[in-house]
């Protein structure tokens, strides 16, 4: 007789940073009910995934089994956690459960997708808890840097699992809950079968500091510019936002908001009843005629994306403001690995206007919203688990985190997307594999990242491409020479001469000497004539690019 199991598995989230994705279940092999946690999505870079908008994970695994599905939990509203909501609500179609802020952004996106208001619950924080199967689950407080973050306490009759979602030991967090030791101290008390916890900041050797700790020294920045200011962050770190303005305030300075996604946190964030006290602002328009001196903007585009209020600035000027030699620009963030070029290309554009550019590389502007590694262990002693689960991290991460753990007497288990875990019994263990790839949006349409698409378009920015074009009469003679369009190539190569001209000329030799056998066969044609552009073009520019034949045959 098959006895039940809990189980846990990451189809984003584990082995990467963003794109979260977790599954828990309980239940015969096979059959359990499962419930889930976060779905998110990452985001494209020009090197790999030219022109897609978003990453999100493959849910394929989860869509057969939406019979299955209890509900969806999301930790909390960043876009790695809540992104993918409303692209997958009619594919799941499951209940939805969030704190209030999350909430409402999540139900911002679910409404773009046509979902009902149903779909969406909103949860207080524990002791409350929701009864979803054989799971009863709460949201435990924690500091993030975004307002009202969340772990989950998942409950069931295999024992109880902590899942940590995004956090840091802050006690002074500006916006938002202070981490309370006793609550999860009382959490833990009963005996936590496995914390799945959070790795991002494994390698960061110091403690993690307060956002409170920023304050004093981005107001002395800011009484000691001259001209305008401009300040960018994460358009989610409401605390931030807060911090940067009051210091604009005390600093004699007006503060304007600058980009949609800014706004609307901090909008939400009031309406929310989660930011007080946060400065008046002003418009634009008002901006506009305020002196340089007296005025602060905060915009969005602290990751150097191309349409963001910052590369507008960078650029000339953004809804009639503009920036001077002598202005100051504060990059209060940290680079996320692989946005550096389009953040230094935004740098050098704001250098090049004569603006005085501060990063963060000293640590005065900017704290992370993760726990370093002595607040992971920090965590490990406050809830003592039977096991850990790194999650949330790159692989080094999670291996890092295991080995850390171990170093303590703790037991731990590396499971990367697509692991499942069986947690039953007293040692976790490796149960089974599934398939945890991505989906790309590229425009309006999902496509699969093995679909080829993005592949063919890489090869194409890397390679050019030449259109090749044949007509054959009805009695399988060419009509006239075949000719070619290119893409992305030279005009001329070695021999000087056009190398359209160049290839027409090659290709034309072929197709005068071809019998009618190969004029008829389609395949062969195309193979043929595949090969001698690829081979021409190689000899004349050094490269062979992707081509594509077509033959037209009259009737």
């Amino acid at each position: 007789m098959r006895r039940e199991r809990l189980i846990y598995l990451p189809l984003g989230g584990a082995g990467e940073i963003g794109m979260n994705a977790y599954v828990y279940g309980y239940g015969k092999p096979g059959e359990e009910r499962l419930i889930v946690v976060d779905l998110g999505v990452s985001f494209p870079d020009m090197d790999t995934t030219p022109g897609v908008d978003l990453i999100l994970p493959d849910i394929g695994w989860l869509e057969e089994r939406r019979h299955l599905i209890d509900a969806v939990f999301i930790t909390h509203a960043h876009e790695d956690h809540v992104g993918a909501i409303g692209h997958f609500w009619d594919r799941l179609r499951v209940p939805i459960f969030a704190r209030k802020f999350t909430g409402a952004i999540a139900r911002m996106k679910l409404d773009e997708h046509g979902a009902p208001p149903s779909a969406l619950n909103i949860v207080g924080a524990w002791p409350e808890t929701v009864t979803a199967g054989p799971f009863v689950v709460g949201f435990l407080p924690v500091s993030h840097s975004i307002p009202e973050s969340a772990g989950l306490v998942i409950d069931s009759a295999a024992g109880r699992v902590i899942h940590s979602g995004d956090f840091k030991i802050d006690l002074d967090p500006v916006v938002g809950e202070a981490f309370d030791r006793a609550l999860w101290e009382e959490v833990a008390r009963p005996g936590v079968k496995a914390l799945v916890c959070d790795s991002t900041n494994v390698f960061s050797l110091h403690p993690g500091r307060s956002e409170s700790t920023l304050g004093p020294a981005i107001e002395e920045l800011l009484k000691e510019c001259t001209g305008m200011v401009v300040a960018t962050t994460f358009a989610s770190n409401v605390a931030r936002l807060k911090t940067i303005a009051l210091a604009a305030e005390k600093a004699g300075r007006s503060v304007c908001l600058l980009g949609r996604a800014m706004k609307r946190m901090v909008d939400t964030a009031t309406e929310t009843g989660l930011l007080t006290g946060f400065p008046r602002t002003v418009t634009p328009e008002d901006a506009a005629l305020l002196p340089r001196q007296n005025l602060l903007l905060l915009v969005t585009g602290s990751q150097g994306e191309r349409r963001a209020a910052s590369a507008q600035l960078a650029q000339g000027s953004y809804l009639g403001l503009k920036l001077k030699e002598g202005d100051t620009f504060l990059f209060s963030s940290k680079t996320i690995p692989g946005n550096e070029r389009g953040v230094i290309r935004i740098m050098n554009m704001l250098s090049e206007l004569g603006v005085d550019v501060v990063d963060d590389h000293d640590g005065k502007y900017h704290v992370s919203g993760h726990a370093n590694r002595p607040d992971l262990e920090f965590m490990h002693e406050v809830v003592r688990p039977q096991v850990l689960i790194p999650m949330h991290g790159e692989h080094r991460h999670l291996r890092e985190h295991v080995k850390l753990a171990k170093a303590r007497g703790l037991a731990g288990i590396v499971a990367t997307d697509g692991m499942m875990v069986d947690l039953s019994g007293n040692a976790p263990k490796i149960a089974e594999y599934v398939d945890a790839g991505r989906r790309y949006l590229d425009g309006s349409v999902m496509i699969g990242a093995m679909d080829g698409v993005v592949r063919d378009r890489i090869r194409m920015a890397l390679n050019g491409h030449v259109t090749v074009t044949v007509i054959i009469d009805e009695n399988d003679d060419p009509l006239g020479d075949p000719w070619c369009e290119t893409m992305g190539l030279p005009e001329t190569g070695r021999s000087r001469a056009a190398l359209v001209e160049v290839l027409e000329a090659d290709l034309g030799q072929f197709i005068g000497r071809a019998d009618a056998r190969t004029l008829r066969d389609e395949e062969r044609l195309d193979k043929e004539i595949k090969r001698i552009v690829r081979q021409t073009a190689q000899n004349e520019i050094g490269r062979k690019p992707e081509v594509t034949v077509v033959v037209s045959r009259l009737a």
